[in-house]
């Protein structure tokens, strides 16, 4: 006898397993995956396989614990080299230029459509966030310059956190408050979830690095666990959360972690995992023949977002930065909608606020509508701004494996397209005392090096090094990659830029 959990698992990993298939069918159409995730959301829903589904609260409750996963991955995926020059103007872009848009919209939607100002306002703060999962899935397949990137990278992981607080505030009946009391309110959520999330970063370096775990396994279940203890811990304090998550990824992820390159890989696998089960769950919310009475208010909303709020809250945002017209341009292009609007919109609807349903379908069309306008078209806008960049050889990863009992590391670097590395014999690598090459990989064959093995790019080794020469040799390798065999000659070596 089928029971409604053998039936739910059949549905659900027969949905996974087309979701993961579209990922490739979608990048050679070029059409966004995340609309073949709302699309399976539609299909199986009331209008397709029949599944009645209307329950908001549900939706926001799981819908938040995706965006926790989102966000960490892209904390953890960031680089601080890039990040650090950028750190300020993607601030400024996550809370004043979050106020400038609010307050375009609003005014827009509520002279234009004949809105309330409290339905008006909420229009706004829900479309005012950039979406992290459309923003890293996209940007990353694109040659653009790291300074673009990271700043649009860093801005969606960062302005989640006060667009929620403003929602949540917009949505919830007021206590009575005067207007500074609550810009006050949001102004401590932010600094102590900031402070949350540096508090579980370091201490998840400082454990990770010391703790010899029995698995390599162990670890990337283990980093997620502090990016969600920081979540957790900042909503128990009453600060936000989702910063949180985010400071506490981009510490974790620039930290010399063991195995950091399965911690990636594992937090890349989990963020998709999100992103898949989000899309469908949203796509299922939706009704969809309720869709067509809310067309024209999205598009009206949709433009005052994308032709006047989000230009002017970059120009705002870019004012005390150098930021050149053409990339001032690309930002505002850039600034790609996608599942976060509508998990805000659930906010409203969960709070039953007088036309919540409305604005939650008219968010829902302009989400599809502006993501295939904006993410197909990001190429091409790019390229005529000139605002691409070359390719560039990918720097060296190191990845570190405890070796507890020998008091020693062992690790694997790849040779990548490139790198100075390739040419290189094995001896003039010059590793300090207690480290050296053990393996090569060589087109699938392993073999055991000898001092005049010559390095190839694509290869892959094997190092074994002492506890107290793994940090020398870590630098070596890195200076050889980025000078080559001369590279003390030329003053390099190899700091990490993180650091």
């Amino acid at each position: 006898m089928t029971s409604g959990l053998d039936l739910a698992l059949l549905v659900g990993a027969a949905v996974l397993l087309v979701a993961v298939g579209a990922v490739r069918l979608s990048t050679r159409l070029g059409v966004p995956s995340l609309l073949v995730y709302l699309a399976l959301g539609v299909a199986i829903g009331e209008a397709g396989l029949g599944i009645q589904f209307e329950d908001a609260t549900l939706t926001r409750t799981l819908g938040f614990c995706a965006l926790i996963v989102i966000i960490a991955e892209g904390g953890l995926s960031a680089r601080w080299s890039t990040l650090r020059p950028v750190l300020a103007l993607s601030a400024v872009l996550a809370t004043i230029g979050v106020l400038v848009s609010i307050v375009v919209v609003g005014v827009a939607v509520h002279f234009l459509l004949g809105l309330d100002w409290r339905l008006s306002l909420l229009y706004g703060a829900v479309l005012s966030s950039t979406d992290a999962a459309a923003v890293f899935a996209t940007l990353r397949r694109l040659r653009l310059p790291p300074r673009l990137v990271a700043s649009l990278e860093a801005e969606s992981g960062m302005n989640d956190a006060p667009v929620v607080l403003l929602v949540v505030l917009l949505s919830v009946e007021s206590a009575g408050h005067p207007w500074w009391y609550e810009v006050g309110l949001v102004g401590y959520e932010l600094i102590l979830g900031a402070a949350v999330g540096v508090g579980a970063g370091l201490a998840g370096r400082w454990t990770l690095r010391r703790a010899a775990l029995p698995s390599a396994g162990l670890y990337p279940i283990a980093v997620v666990g502090f990016t969600v203890l920081a979540y957790a811990a900042g909503a128990v304090l009453h600060a936000s959360g989702f910063l949180a998550v985010y400071v506490a990824g981009v510490l974790l992820g620039n930290a010399r972690l063991p195995h950091r390159q399965a911690i990636l890989g594992f937090a890349d696998g989990l963020a998709w995992l999100a992103q898949i089960g989000l899309f469908v769950l949203l796509g299922l919310l939706a009704s969809p023949g309720r869709l067509d009475g809310v067309v024209l208010p999205a598009v009206v909303t949709g433009l005052a977002l994308v032709l006047v709020a989000r230009p002017l809250s970059v120009a705002v945002s870019a004012l005390p930065f150098r930021v050149g017209l053409r990339e001032q341009a690309f930002l505002s292009w850039a600034g790609l909608r996608g599942a976060v609007p509508i998990v805000l919109a659930t906010i409203p609807l969960s709070e039953r606020v007088p036309g919540a349903e409305g604005l939650f379908d008219a968010v829902f069309v302009l989400v599809v509508i502006f993501t295939v306008l904006q993410t197909t078209t990001l190429a091409p806008v790019a390229r005529r701004l000139g605002v691409t960049a070359p390719a560039e050889a990918a720097e060296v990863h190191v990845e570190t494996a405890p070796l507890e009992r020998m008091r020693a590391d062992l690790l694997q670097l790849e040779v990548p397209a490139g790198s100075r590395l390739a040419g290189v014999h094995v001896d003039e690598l010059r590793l300090p005392q207690g480290a050296s090459v053990t393996l090569v990989l060589r087109d699938g064959v392993g073999f055991v090096p000898g001092p005049g093995t010559r390095l190839k790019s694509g290869d892959s080794l094997l190092i074994v090094a002492t506890a107290s020469a793994r940090d020398e040799a870590e630098r070596r390798l890195r200076a050889v990659d980025r000078r080559g065999r001369l590279a003390r000659w030329f003053g390099e070596y190899g700091d990490d830029p993180d650091d």
